[in-house]
C-alpha cells in the first residue's frame, strides 16, 4: 500500500511519567480521507496519545510522521501550521466575542496576523466573507451576532469546529466532541463531522459508542496504553477482549 495512503503514522509510539507507562509501543496508521476513532476505558492513554501527537507532550520512545514527514521533535505551533490541528483545545472560543468574531480570530491567526480590533474596516471585511462561509458550513449562520456565552452548549462546539477549520487543517482531532451533550446536539454535531470529514482527515476520541459505530471508517481500542485491536465496528464488537476491556463495561 502506498505511503501517501497514510497522512499520520506513529511507531513504537512511547510516555512514561516516572515509571509509569501511560502509552506503550503504540503504532497507528490513519488513512487520509478516513474518519479514525480512538477509543477504551479511562486509563487507557488516549488523551496523552492525543498530546503526543499534537506534541503537547514529547515520547519517551517512538516516532510521529505526518504528511512523511518526521515531527517527532517539532514544537506544537509548528506541527498545527503543518495542518494538524486539535479541537477544543487550540481552538479557543471568547465567550464574550460573537460567533463572527470568533471565527475572524482564527482566521487571523491561520494568517499569521493577531486579532487587531484597530484595523482598517476594510482589513477586517476582508476576514469577513470567509468567516460567514465557515459560519455557514457548520450550521451557525443565524448565530453569527450571538456572543459564544450566550449559544447553547452544542451551538458551541460547532462554533469550535469552525475556529478549527479556519486554521485550514488537513488533518482534525477531536477530543471527546460529544462530551456532555444531550442526544439532540449529538446528532448535529455528528452530521457536522460527518460533512466536514469530506475535506478533513478526522482522528477521534469518543465514549458514545453509538457515534463510534456510525461515524469511524476504522477504530483503534486502547487499554492500559497499549493497542489491543483494530478495525471496523462490526468487527471490533465481536472481539472477546474487546467486549471484555471495553464494550461490555456498560459505556454509553
Amino acid at each position: 500500500m502506498p505511503v501517501d495512503d497514510f497522512i499520520l503514522e506513529t511507531q513504537g509510539l512511547t510516555k512514561e511519567f516516572a515509571g509509569f507507562v501511560a502509552v506503550n509501543d503504540v503504532n497507528l496508521r490513519i488513512r487520509r480521507g478516513s474518519i479514525h476513532a480512538l477509543i477504551g476505558p479511562n486509563g487507557a492513554g488516549k488523551t496523552t496519545c492525543f498530546n503526543l501527537l499534537t506534541k503537547f507532550l514529547s515520547p519517551s520512545r517512538g516516532t510521529i510522521s505526518y504528511n512523511g514527514r518526521d515531527i517527532t521533535a517539532m514544537k506544537p505551533a509548528d506541527v498545527a501550521r503543518l495542518g494538524l490541528v486539535r479541537s477544543f483545545q487550540i481552538s479557543a472560543v471568547f465567550p464574550h466575542l460573537t460567533a463572527l468574531e470568533n471565527v475572524r480570530v482564527a482566521l487571523q491567526r491561520q494568517h499569521g496576523n493577531s486579532f487587531d480590533f484597530w484595523r482598517s474596516k476594510s482589513i477586517l471585511n476582508h476576514f469577513n466573507a470567509r468567516a460567514h462561509e465557515l459560519l455557514a458550513d457548520v450550521g451557525l449562520s443565524d448565530f453569527a451576532r450571538t456572543p459564544a456565552v450566550e449559544m447553547p452548549y452544542g451551538r458551541k462546539r460547532a462554533l469550535e469546529i469552525a475556529t478549527t477549520m479556519a486554521l485550514d487543517p488537513d488533518m482534525m482531532l477531536l477530543d471527546e466532541p460529544m462530551a456532555g451533550m444531550g442526544h439532540e446536539d449529538i446528532d448535529k454535531i455528528a452530521a457536522l463531522i460527518k460533512r466536514i470529514s469530506a475535506k478533513h482527515t478526522i482522528l477521534m476520541v469518543e465514549h458514545n459508542l453509538s457515534v463510534v459505530s456510525n461515524l469511524s471508517d476504522r477504530i483503534t481500542v486502547l487499554t492500559r496504553g497499549r493497542v489491543l485491536a483494530e478495525g471496523d465496528y462490526a468487527t471490533l464488537s465481536k472481539d472477546a477482549r474487546v467486549k471484555e476491556a471495553y464494550l461490555g463495561a456498560g459505556h454509553d
